[in-house]
């Protein structure tokens, strides 16, 4: 019998204190502080724990497994991948077995229990969801990093400013390289492609969609390689331009920045050394920055820990604020200005942004939202709009189509989400069926405790969204302030 080996990266007397000889699968629930969070499916056994006022996610693997998934999350939390941190693990004395720790991702949706209740006639908030998967793997390629295993239930997202990030949720099958080469990346999307087409079509089986949601949803999947493929090609290009153009130079910056990259370095290198006489045409390179970069600086400027989408809506708004008061004293410094715009403007409009919508969610979020729908607003007013307006808005949970803040509703604690119709009404009986399924599932829940989550889902959580169209225009960096 093998010695128990216990690796914890958190000093936490709780989570210690578990009975970490004993299998998990026979923990004593009226001991342990278990917490059921439906999961899906899943190749091993997933519980979920509270130590220390904080939620852990325990998952029950062979020895070598779970200490390979430990070493592959702790890479990629040091390339600051979107992946789920790993706490610990820890060898146990019998039949080989370990438990591998991470944190829970707060305010996170597993992919395939959110779409459950985000019908295919969802277009808009679909699409965010896809997106952000395929900018996913894209991080992870460009690191030399193989998934394998990428699918709906191995999939988090959380919103991030005007955006959604996914999160990377099981490495089991990660595996590393210097670089990956076109096969290599191309068979990554193939599972993925083949694992989301098999999700999605699951999805809308259980949810009872028409057969014609089958083509749409499998076009989806397709959608998400297309968009993965569309990512790789704008952050590889490399254009040949002429000497003293512009705009083609000015363009390809633009579409990385909108696309949420920091702008590294600009490298303009002969097109043809070989040319005679001197071929003026120049070969344009762009190496872009870490997706911390934004988040880095807010840090460094305010102390303020948030998400790389939130951070880029921050940064421009403490330039904006920045610029504005260096009008009455042109020798303040970008810290001076950091310090104050947290205190006077950040703080007071985040509580304020955070209460209007229930507390619900991220403060962070709060204020990203309030600061959108007030652009949005404005632009429709075609004057500032203020502040009051935008609160009311995220309040009443009415927004321009277009607005992120329209995802609001899965900042909601899990019992008060509801089903989104294409039409803004709402429907639990699928609800229940999926909840039932997933307790089932994940063997986390009675159906008793699954009646009890579901039925607080009622219709009446949350009103129709407004269907007013977003104005026309880019947003610009700077938010109003």
């Amino acid at each position: 019998m093998a010695a128990l080996d216990l690796r914890l990266r958190v000093p936490s007397p709780d989570l210690l204190a578990l009975p970490w000889r004993e299998p998990l699968a026979t923990w004593d629930v009226t001991a342990v502080a278990f917490r059921d969070v439906p999961v899906g499916p899943s190749r091993h056994l997933v519980r979920f724990v509270e130590a220390d006022d904080r939620l852990w996610a325990l998952k029950d693997l062979p020895a070598r497994v779970a200490r390979r998934e430990y070493d592959a999350l702790r890479a990629m939390e040091d390339r600051g991948l979107a992946a789920v941190r790993a706490a610990g693990v820890v060898r146990q004395p019998v039949d080989g077995a370990a438990i591998l720790v991470t944190h829970y991702l707060e305010r996170s949706w597993q992919y395939r229990r959110l779409l459950m209740r985000v019908p295919a006639t969802a277009v808009a908030p679909r699409r965010r969801l896809f997106e952000a998967m395929a900018a996913l793997l894209v991080d992870l390629h460009r690191n030399g990093i193989y998934w394998g295993d990428c699918s709906l239930a191995n999939t988090l997202f959380r919103r991030d400013g005007q955006v959604v990030q996914a999160w990377l949720v099981d490495a089991e099958t990660a595996e590393f390289h210097p670089s990956l080469t076109d096969g290599q990346r191309a068979l990554d999307l193939e599972i993925m492609t083949e694992n989301v087409t098999g999700g999605l079509l699951d999805v809308a089986a259980r949810r009872g969609e028409p057969a014609s949601a089958t083509a749409v949803v499998i076009d989806e999947a397709r959608r998400v390689a297309a968009q993965y493929d569309e990512l790789w090609a704008l952050l590889h290009d490399e254009p040949v331009v002429e000497l003293g153009e512009q705009e083609p130079i000015a363009g390809r910056l633009r579409s990385l920045e909108d696309s949420g990259f920091a702008i590294d370095e600009v490298r303009l290198e002969p097109a043809d050394t070989t040319a005679e006489p001197v071929d003026d045409r120049l070969r344009l390179k762009v190496q872009v920055a870490s997706r911390t970069f934004h988040a880095d600086h807010v840090r460094d400027l305010t102390g303020l820990h948030v998400g790389p989408g939130q951070a880029r809506i921050l940064y421009d708004d403490l330039r904006a604020d920045h610029d504005r008061r260096r009008l009455d004293d042109a020798a303040t410094s970008v810290e001076q200005s950091a310090r104050r715009w947290l205190l006077e403007v950040y703080a007071p409009r985040a509580d304020r942004a955070h209460a209007a919508v229930g507390g619900h969610g991220d403060r962070t979020q709060a204020y990203c939202d309030l600061l959108e729908v007030r652009w949005l607003l404005s632009e429709e007013a075609g004057h500032d709009v203020g502040d009051e307006p935008a609160l009311a808005a995220l309040a009443a949970r009415v927004a321009p189509t277009d607005s992120a803040a329209n995802m609001a509703f899965v900042d909601l604690p899990t019992a008060e989400l509801p089903i989104v119709t294409d039409d803004g009404t709402l429907a639990h009986d699928e609800a229940m069926a999926d909840d039932r399924a997933m307790a089932d599932d994940a063997g986390a829940a009675t159906d008793e405790e699954a009646d009890e989550e579901v039925e607080a889902d009622g219709p009446g959580t949350l009103p129709a969204v407004d269907r007013r169209p977003a104005p026309s225009g880019p947003r610009p960096g700077p938010r109003p302030g």
